[in-house]
């Protein structure tokens, strides 16, 4: 019998470094949301990816950035704590952007919260924008920087050097039975992943401070004699004028974003889906422990610090 192996796998760097599209690329599924705004992953998403005898399970850390609200400090806390708890720890950071201040910023925690001996990877990403002179020389300072192990150099969102990644990462995990099911992708309850798809189309449509005013949670999920599924949401904004503007022109707005996740939703389920969305007006969902234990985070990891 072949030996098999199993480990978690913390994806961090800033945000908009590129982690959630690796990590749909990695696990063959659109599991974690991807946009164009920063700060899109709220929650640590495990994705499973099959890669021989072995058994990659990602951690998908929000971006690490400076916090300033209770929801930001939470994420924070959640990202260093997944990257704590794995097994391996992946650094993912943009070619044109090179080592910035965030970049340096984590580095630092790196040093200083991270054991010695957990073994830290860095993934050179978006090389498809720089030369290569420009890369080889980020390469040698990333790695006068900071001991990581191995340096790989890819594009998520074109694929390139993501195998050699995958295949290093099957090599190191530990050895060990699996820790999920063959054919699972995702450990995330489907109501959260559904409430996540809804919200990358809010974000999407949207502009501005808007998406980070509001939260998605699924309230009821009923399961049809016919195969299908009912899905019902609740779209939490901060102000009345925020209702308004997710709603739009005689609703035309909310009702583009009910079509665009239900036809997502119906692709991931493979199944007829019928989807509910409601707007409601909460000042202070930002501070309710209730809105972050739907989102998978510690309400008390967003405590301003003492």
């Amino acid at each position: 019998m072949t030996d098999t192996r199993a480990g978690f796998v913390a994806l961090i760097g800033e945000p908009n470094a590129g982690k959630s599209t690796l990590l749909n690329r990695m696990v063959g599924a659109k599991i974690s949301i991807v946009t164009h705004k920063v700060q899109t992953t709220r929650t640590r998403i495990r994705g499973v990816c099959m890669e021989g005898q072995s058994q990659i399970v990602f951690v998908d850390t929000p971006g690490l950035f400076k916090p300033r609200r209770r929801l930001d400090r939470a994420m924070v806390a959640a990202a260093w704590g997944g990257a704590a708890d794995a097994d391996i720890i992946v650094l993912l950071i943009e070619a044109h952007r090179g080592l910035t201040e965030g970049v340096e910023r984590i580095l630092e925690t790196l040093r200083d919260r991270i054991p010695q001996g957990q073994p830290i990877a860095l993934a050179i990403n978006k090389i498809d924008r720089v030369k290569a002179e420009v890369l080889l020389a980020l390469t040698e300072k990333m790695n006068e920087a900071f001991p990581f192990v191995k340096t790989f150099m890819i594009s998520a969102e074109k694929g390139y050097g993501v195998n050699d990644l995958r295949e290093w990462l099957a090599g190191e995990v530990p050895e060990g039975p699996w820790l999920y099911p063959e054919d699972q992708i995702a450990d995330l309850p489907m109501r959260m992943i559904a409430a996540e798809i809804t919200r990358e189309k809010l974000t999407l449509r949207l502009h501005e401070e808007l998406p980070y005013q509001m939260t998605v949670e699924t309230e009821n999920w009923e399961e049809k004699d016919d195969g299908s599924a009912r899905i019902d949401q609740i779209i939490y904004v901060a102000r009345d004028g925020h209702k308004g503007i997710v709603l739009g022109n005689k609703g035309e707005t909310i009702k583009a974003i009910g079509q665009a996740s239900r036809k997502e939703l119906m692709e991931f389920l493979d199944r007829p889906v019928h989807l509910f969305l409601q707007v409601k007006v909460r000042p202070n969902w930002l501070e309710e422990k209730e809105r972050f234990d739907e989102m998978g985070l510690d309400f008390k990891d967003g405590d301003s610090p003492r």
